[in-house]
């Protein structure tokens, strides 16, 4: 089967013709295989029968890219672009957005009436602990008419999830699974032990060691090499660390190049990046023809940014090196992956953020270690998040192998050893429902529904239905305890039913606890009418209880718009611990700040954190930083106020968009007072501009 002058692979066609056919399809496949094809193909077939796709994607990065991809399919009158940053043709028939927003659309009745097809890129995302919850949430809304393509990344729990999928939208689904990458993954260990070696050679250089050194000495705390004392009394020379360098040298001599190198923090990003470029010198990556590329466009680039592209970034560029992390400045970020894909980078060290689904392979990927941090602590990979990496490996039509590196000295390899055999054994963890609905949902949906329908809509989520199967298998086992006879037996069996009861009432009645939080504070009165809380809650989805707060102690109201642009950000951003502001708050700013904290942690606040488990941001010094922004200060001035090891600027922007997004949901809270929707409005604009304005 051909489509776009491409040979598909047997799961591609397989998806196809199930679409063909009618139904929905959940594509799962690693990393690299082509599932985005099959989403192609069904805004294609959309298109052609006049009627409307909506392709969605966990982040506005991914939006943008797909955005850009299919203008060029399909032309620019044909696709539109809704995030909270920018809406582009609204109306067009082909919509692509983040999740979030096609959740508030159907969450809020809006009609779709020529909907044929919505797209959930990374659908397995219904697991994430903060966001996973809008997966849900778009699944159990959108009309069942709909066609859905899931795409995923592997899943342990592949039947359980495909039916609850099945049931959730009522109609056929079709599973398909490619479990063989187009281009194989071959991978090593190394370290300079034992050079780049497969993991059985690692593994037996690793016992020799340990029995040449013996357990005692081997074994030091957190598994480190102890140092015995000489003869002497001298101690003996500690093994040196294996470095990123040593990897590097490994890659190039095997001619492995171009390579992504994985590291877990934003300061090793570009530590690493500038400690290779002082290692290759003037001699660079690069051919005298690329080069020469290179540097035309590094030429047009610092024109366009002459703040941002100094010196020491365009020398690193102009011999194929560069750093990407989420806080490096959002028009460096797009020249970095322009030059990589257009194959002028040739070693790039990257967080996670450069994984996600951004379509940008490499000859080999190396990993500098096997933890990153989870927002609470460094933790172990998950097999999924390690293959989203290591199957940016190998470069269809152009490799025959791709190559995965994991970069570990042999006295880590103790600890290590469950987790890199859990990676390469590919032992995916199953996708477990995050569902947890936030305040703005339940009022919507109060608004909008009887409390029969709610509940309905409640239990049809994948953790009820779940936990519906379980209750059921502890009532069958308390039947079986019953039949058995005897005082335990019977004890047990009411200890099941007990369990099987709270199972099944379980998410209806954590929607009632809500509902009673926002009764008990007087969002809501008794019987489900809104007072003036639930009204505002209406409208904001962003940090919903403490901006709901701050609307009703008036304290919103006298605020000039740079000063509230200000409060936006410093309600829902944080700048990084080990950030310091250069400037000193005056008595108007402390002022307003002592009182935004008295709300920010005022009981209401807090209890609805522990209520929700999602902790609000506090971070005070973006209420200037905000103000200088939205008074149209330029983005290397706030800058230069901020001391910092790491480019922080996409922080930055990043921060303004979200306060933004936050303004636009504000406007629709003072709709009824022109005055100020109007300043709401005019604020927008003026942050609207220079780096948070671009698309990408």
């Amino acid at each position: 089967m051909q489509y776009r002058g491409l040979t598909l692979d047997p799961f591609q066609e397989q998806a196809i013709q199930a679409l063909d056919a009618g139904r929905s399809a959940l594509v799962c496949a690693p990393t690299g295989t082509g599932k985005t094809i099959v989403a192609d193909w069904m805004v294609d077939r959309a298109l052609q029968r006049g009627r409307q796709a909506i392709y969605t994607a966990p982040v506005k990065a991914l939006s943008n890219q797909k955005f850009r991809d299919y203008v060029r399919l399909h032309g620019e009158d044909n696709v539109g672009l809704v995030t909270g940053d920018l809406v582009i043709r609204r109306d067009a028939p082909c919509l692509v957005m983040t999740t979030e927003i096609l959740r508030n659309m159907l969450l809020g009745g809006e009609e779709l009436p020529d909907l044929h097809a919505v797209i959930l890129d990374e659908i397995h995302f219904l697991d994430d602990r903060e966001r996973g919850t809008v997966w849900e949430e778009v699944l159990i809304y959108l009309p069942k008419h709909v066609q859905v393509v899931g795409l995923s990344a592997t899943l342990a729990n592949l039947d359980q999830f495909s039916e609850w999928l099945t049931n959730v939208r009522e109609r056929p689904v079709e599973v398909v699974v490619e479990e063989t990458r187009a281009v194989p993954l071959t991978f090593h260990m190394f370290s300079v032990d034992t050079g780049l070696v497969d993991r059985h050679k690692y593994h037996q250089r690793w016992r020799k060691k340990r029995h040449s050194l013996g357990q005692q000495e081997w074994s030091g705390p957190r598994g480190r090499h102890r140092h015995k004392q000489r003869p002497s009394g001298r101690r003996r020379r500690p093994p040196r660390r294996t470095s990123h360098l040593d990897a590097f040298k490994a890659v190039e001599e095997q001619r492995l190049l171009p390579m992504l190198y994985f590291v877990f923090s934003r300061r090793d990003t570009e530590e690493c990046a500038r400690g290779l470029g002082r290692l290759v010198g003037r001699r660079g990556l690069l051919d005298h023809d690329e080069a020469a590329r290179v540097a035309t466009r590094l030429d047009q680039a610092q024109e366009a940014l002459p703040d941002a592209l100094d010196d020491e970034l365009a020398s690193l560029y102009s011999r194929g090196i560069a750093f990407h992390h989420a806080g490096l400045h959002v028009q460096l970020k797009a020249l970095v992956e322009e030059l990589y894909e257009a194959k002028l980078i040739k070693a790039l060290y990257c967080t996670s953020t450069f994984a996600l689904g951004i379509n940008m392979p490499a000859r080999c990927v190396v990993f500098d270690g096997y933890k990153m941090f989870d927002g609470r602590s460094f933790a172990p990979l998950s097999t999924r998040q390690f293959m989203q990496k290591a199957g940016r490996a190998g470069r269809r039509g152009m490799d025959e192998t791709g190559h995965v590196v994991m970069r570990m000295d042999l006295e880590e390899y103790a600890e290590a050893a469950p987790h890199v055999r859990r990676f390469l054994e590919g032992r995916y963890e199953p996708v477990r429902s995050s569902f947890n609905l936030g305040f703005n949902s339940i009022v919507n949906l109060m608004v909008q529904h009887r409390p029969e329908y709610i509940r309905a809509l409640v239990e049809r989520s994948f953790l009820a239905w779940h936990l519906s199967h379980r209750a059921d298998e502890r009532r069958a086992r308390a039947e079986e305890l019953r039949d058995e006879g005897g005082r335990r037996a019977r004890a047990e069996a009411a200890r099941l039913r007990k369990g099987a009861a709270r199972d099944a009432d379980r998410c209806w009645n954590e929607f009632q606890r809500k509902v009673m939080f926002l009764q008990d504070i007087g969002y809501l009165d008794v019987d489900w009418e809104l007072a003036a809380g639930a009204s505002v809650l209406q409208h904001v989805q962003i940090a919903e209880i403490l901006v709901t707060e701050l609307v009703l102690s008036g304290l919103l109201e006298d605020l000039d718009g740079p000063t509230l642009f200000g409060v936006a950000c410093a309600v829902t951003n944080e700048l990084p611990r080990s950030a310091k502001r250069l400037w000193r708050p005056d008595g108007r700013d402390r002022g307003l700040l002592a009182k935004l904290k008295r709300i920010r942690y005022s009981n209401i606040v807090i209890d609805a954190e522990e209520i929700t488990g999602v902790q609000y941001s506090w971070g005070p010094d973006l209420l200037h930083l905000g103000r200088c922004w939205a008074a149209g200060d330029a983005l290397v001035d706030l800058v230069d106020q901020i001391e910092s090891r790491t480019d922080l600027s996409g922080d930055l922007i990043t921060g303004f968009r979200r306060a933004k997004d936050l303004l636009g949901q504000l406007r629709m809270v003072y709709a009824n007072d022109p005055e100020r929707a109007e300043l709401i409005h005019a604020t927008v604009r003026a942050v609207t501009r220079d780096e948070v304005e671009v698309v990408g």
